[in-house]
């Protein structure tokens, strides 16, 4: 191994992961007055992260195919089976999360998780405990990341501590108005015209090992249910397929209606009354939709550990 930390978050990156391991290898060769710290992606980046790069001028990160025998730090998860190829013959030099803990290495490491509603927030505390300023792109970099995964503040995974950061990020970054801002993130995000039914379901989805088996949790968010309505057959499909090619024992896509504030729930599992009875909701052909339903991190993921 050579000294190279990469800083890597999951497959299927989206933008928190991919701007905290911008945003983290920024911090860590500063105050260690280096340049060892690299970020890194695992795969293919979704639309709103590439929109994010390009608006605050920073290059997509190294694609690596494969951590295997390279130094890494993980960011946005700490979970192997969504971690990059490779990672559990790679050399783990620190965990930096926002997630349920489901760790676990043969040696004592810097594993920093906290309750908080994006990693990008935690970086950013990092930067003002030292009385340091990220850039001015950085700083939109970040608030882009924590508007989206706190879905404009409206998730419950968002704190106090979250709501801080974003306005301190904005005065920096130079954005008078967050909220309208958030808002573009998300139209494109949620723009699907040019994007494959696989690809939409594929776009933010996570696998967990729990104790009923293996579930594949997706979600998209948008601020128009519509264009999503009129592809729940084709979506509903695609879950199918993949709960039977990759032997799951559920597979859910939320469609979260970032404005009305809900989730359509397309599911295909092998006890589709446990899900029902976990979220609290009735199916209708493998649909449903719930009033208030916004985070797969705090209001599904826990109902199956």
């Amino acid at each position: 191994m050579n000294d190279k930390i990469y800083i890597i978050g999951h497959k299927t990156p989206d933008l928190d992961s991919v701007a905290a391991a911008i945003s983290y290898a920024d911090f860590k060769n500063n105050i260690e007055e280096t340049d060892k710290y690299i970020p890194a992606v695992p795969g293919k980046m979704n639309k709103e992260t590439e929109y994010a790069l390009e608006k605050f001028k920073f290059a997509k990160p190294e694609e690596l195919q494969s951590v295997e025998n390279k130094n890494i730090i993980l960011v946005d998860h700490n979970e192997f089976s969504q971690a990059a190829a490779g990672a559990q013959k790679a050399n783990i030099i620190g965990v930096l999360d926002h997630h349920k803990v489901d760790f676990k290495y043969n040696e004592p490491i810097l594993f920093n998780i906290k309750p908080w509603g994006a990693t990008c927030s935690m970086i950013a505390d990092m930067y003002f405990k030292l009385d340091l300023e990220p850039g001015k792109e950085l700083a939109g970099l970040m608030l882009s990341a924590i508007l989206v995964d706190t879905v404009l503040t409206k998730s419950p995974t968002c704190t106090e501590i979250d709501k801080i950061i974003i306005e301190k990020l904005a005065d920096i970054a130079e954005i008078e108005d967050w909220e309208k801002f958030g808002l573009e993130l998300f139209k494109v995000r949620s723009s699907v015209s040019d994007l494959s039914i696989a690809e939409i379901v594929k776009s933010d989805y996570k696998d967990f090992s729990f104790s009923a088996g293996k579930f594949g949790i997706g979600q998209v968010e948008t601020a128009d249910l519509a264009e999503f309505k009129v592809k729940e057959e084709e979506l509903f499909k695609e879950i199918k397929n993949i709960k039977e090619s990759g032997d799951y024992h559920t597979v859910i896509l939320m469609i979260t209606d970032i404005i009305n504030e809900g989730s359509w729930v397309l599911a295909e599992s092998k006890e589709p009354e446990l899900i029902e009875k976990a979220l609290e909701i009735k199916f209708e052909n493998n649909k449903a939709y719930k009033k208030g339903l916004l985070s797969r991190k705090k209001q599904v993921v826990p109902k199956f550990i």
